[in-house]
């Protein structure tokens, strides 16, 4: 990719994962959809990153942060869609 934006890593057969997706389609925000089922090098990195478990989504922002698993509050909350409160 030629631009740096939101990695979501995930599996197809991951209902969280839609959901996550489902959020950034619907707010329009751009990302790239990384299938840890496909790509062993992504997988390795989610391990990696959650204590060597395989925790789908795990989302990567461009500050850096990662989010594993999160809510859709805790989404929305990263993404600025909601005032934390």
């Amino acid at each position: 990719m030629d631009k740096e934006i939101i990695k979501v890593y995930g599996a197809r057969w991951c209902i969280d994962c839609f959901r996550a997706k489902k959020v950034l389609d619907n707010n329009q925000i751009e990302y790239e959809w990384i299938d840890i089922n496909k790509d062993i090098t992504a997988k390795e990195f989610v391990g990696q990153v959650n204590g060597g478990n395989f925790v789908v989504p795990t989302i990567v922002f461009l500050d850096g942060t990662i989010l594993s698993e999160p809510s859709t509050h805790q989404l929305k909350l990263k993404l600025g869609l909601l005032e934390d409160k």
